[in-house]
Parts: C-alpha cells; structure tokens; sequence
C-alpha cells in the first residue's frame, strides 16, 4: 500500500475515532477501517480485525449509525426476523443466494488477514473460527441471526439480507 493512502487512512480514522468511540460507548478493539459513510459523510460502518486480542474474531463489520441500528432494532421488536426467516425455509433459491453472500464474505475477510495473522491462526488451530463462519459470525448459512450483522455487511457488499431489509425499511419509512 502506498504511504500517502496509509497515512490518508490513517488520519480519517483518528478525525473520526471520538465519533465511532461515541457510537459503541467505548473504545473500539481491533478498527482498522471505516466502511461505509451515511448520507451526512459520517461512519455508517467500521471494519475491525479478524483476530482481536489473539482470538479469532468472525464479525468484521459493525453498524455504528444511531438511525440505521434503531431502525433496525424496531423492525427486530415487529417480529421481522422471524419473518424473513420463514421467506429464506421456503426458498431454496433464497437459501443458495444467502450461502454464496457467506462465501463472497469469507473471501473478503480472508483478503483482509495479515500474513501473520493467518500464520498465527493456523498454528493455533484456530483458522476454522473464520472459515467455518460467514457475515456476523454465523456458523448456519441459511440462518438470521441479527439484521444489523447483515446490513452491515450489505452497506459494503449488497447481499440478499440486506436487500430485503431495505425493502422492510422503505416500508416501515412510508407507513
């Protein structure tokens, strides 16, 4: 990477570092990046390390915007999980879209480790934590487990979750 992006980088994410620190009440472990801006230019999305504190750490994108994270945390309360998550057991369709966005995660994740991360994963055994595990953490591709996860992950790479959660939040929005 060039030195003048590096240290582009790396002044963005200190401008921002009180901001982000607001949004989660507390320091954040393993930044490495902010992902995607909100409308106003401000972090929507943090990037942070696959391995944090040496530990394998699946959950590389986090929601850090105050209006998206309610606005999903209201669609959650309504039941919208369990609703989509009926839409995904009837469709295989749905069901092959959701492992290929696993797999498109994984891969990018993957292309995120250091050298030295990977070399300290593999001798530790512990690499399965990452392979086996797509957006948000999640072992069972075919599973929801939060919409934040995926919509964090669908502000950087659209998936199909993430589809179908603007689809709810345009809804919710004009009702």
């Amino acid at each position: 990477m060039n030195s003048d992006v590096f240290l582009s980088m790396e002044s963005e994410m200190a401008r921002w570092l009180p901001y982000i620190e607001a949004r989660l009440g507390r320091q954040p472990r393993g930044l490495r990046a902010i992902a995607a801006y909100n409308k106003a230019g401000e972090p929507a999305v943090i990037r942070v390390a696959s391995v944090v504190e040496k530990k394998p750490f699946p959950t590389l994108f986090w929601l850090i915007d105050p209006v998206l994270n309610l606005s999903l945390d209201r669609l959650e309360a309504k039941g919208e999980i369990a609703r989509l998550q009926e839409q995904v057991k009837s469709s295989l369709e749905m069901q092959e879209a959701m492992k290929n966005d696993h797999a498109r995660h994984k891969e990018l994740r993957n292309s995120y480790l250091t050298e030295e991360q990977r070399a300290f994963l593999v001798s530790n055994g512990m690499m399965a934590a990452l392979e086996e595990r797509g957006i948000g953490g999640i072992a069972e591709s075919t599973r929801i487990r939060c919409l934040h996860t995926w919509y964090a992950a669908h502000l950087v790479e659209p998936n199909t979750i993430g589809a179908l959660v603007d689809s709810a939040l345009f809804e919710s929005n004009n009702s």
